[in-house]
């Protein structure tokens, strides 16, 4: 049995996890969604990332999985507990010494986006249902509002601090439909920032919300 602890991401709501793990759970393992202060000014990537090791405890043999933003936190993580995976979902890949709020212009995501939305027809300026919930079923889409809250600032002024990328297996996982991430510029930097290519299903930004049962199986081909 593994035990998936798996990271939101900005907003930091465990709910976005809330169709993954009880396929996990019901394949034989332990699966915890961690709930982050996404909208606390005065938590950044430290408190995140304890919130995540209080999570984990004692546990062994753990999968570490970490969706959008919380890829910032999956590195801190890493450094501190006996992580045995590490999956990474349409996940912002950072540096060491990069703050959030920096990455953005650092990967060049702003002319990405705008080069995918020219090539696919979607609109060029960002609204919630265009680019996270078009392809995610409106009952879930309702049943998620009560649970959604903004994410503060205070992260993206927040450095990684980490020492580097962790010698442990780890697989990228990108939305073939993400307009958010477009899918080109996901493969570019999974290539530049940890030297390797991402996997790729059907789904958009919100993958586990869009595509549950592929997220699910994807984690359990360990």
């Amino acid at each position: 049995m593994s035990t998936f602890v798996l990271i939101p991401g900005a907003g930091g709501a465990a709910w976005y996890w809330s169709l993954v793990v009880p396929l996990l759970q019901q394949a034989g393992h332990e699966a915890v969604a961690v709930d982050l202060p996404g909208d606390d000014e005065n938590a950044g990537l430290p408190e995140y990332a304890r919130l995540v090791l209080e999570a984990i405890g004692g546990r062994q043999d753990v999968v570490l999985v970490a969706q959008s933003l919380g890829g910032f936190t999956a590195p801190l993580v890493c450094e501190k507990a006996p992580v045995a995976g590490l999956v990474l979902v349409n996940a912002m890949i950072p540096v060491r010494g990069e703050t959030p709020g920096a990455w953005w212009d650092n990967t060049g995501w702003a002319a990405a986006q705008q080069r995918a939305a020219q090539a696919h027809g979607s609109s060029a300026e960002f609204d919630t249902d265009t680019y996270f919930l078009h392809d995610v079923p409106p009952e879930v889409a309702a049943e998620g509002e009560p649970h959604q809250r903004p994410e503060a600032d205070a992260v993206f002024g927040s450095v990684c601090d980490f020492t580097d990328w962790p010698g442990i297996p780890t697989r990228v996982l990108a939305g073939k439909g993400d307009r958010f991430f477009p899918l080109e510029f996901q493969q570019r930097l999974a290539r530049e920032r940890l030297g390797m290519e991402p996997d790729v299903l059907p789904g958009g930004h919100l993958l586990a919300l869009a595509n549950p049962d592929g997220v699910a199986d994807y984690l359990l081909r360990r």
